[in-house]
């Protein structure tokens, strides 16, 4: 069922002429643009969310609220950056062709690499966010 690719250890569905690999690719560049434009939008409003909370002058504790859109952010940019989606990952899906399709990952290995994938980038997407509302906390103004 997987073929192995030169010296290459990520294997990759023999029957799919996709671009599809378990726990490493799930996206095309249909999906990968719109992962990216996320990114974009949840960068622009981490900073907005911070400058409105300085400008309102709330305690830094409440400045943690900008680990929000930055995990947002984070959530975007990974994904586009690993060409591979946390929400087809969980769903056991893949989308190489126009958005809003979709295709299953049938065999269960490969779902399962796909569920690993899903925990490493949910983390790191925590952890950016959590990072992010700590520096808005810490920053000192004024």
């Amino acid at each position: 069922m997987f073929t192995f690719a030169g010296a290459s250890s990520s294997p990759t569905l023999a029957a799919d002429p996709h671009g599809y690999q378990p726990g490493v690719c799930n996206i095309g560049p249909d999906e990968i643009g719109k992962r990216r434009r996320t990114g974009h939008f949840g960068a622009i409003a981490t900073v907005v969310t911070f400058v409105v909370l300085v400008a309102l002058g709330v305690p830094p504790i409440a400045r943690f609220l900008v680990a929000i859109p930055a995990a947002l952010a984070a959530s975007g940019y990974l994904q586009a950056y690993f060409k591979f989606c946390v929400a087809f990952g969980s769903a056991g899906v893949f989308n190489f062709g126009a958005r809003g399709t979709t295709q299953h990952v049938v065999d269960a290995q490969a779902r399962a690499r796909d569920r690993r994938r899903v925990l490493q980038l949910s983390l790191a997407i925590a952890a950016i966010g959590a990072a992010v509302g700590l520096l808005a906390v810490l920053v000192p103004l004024g």
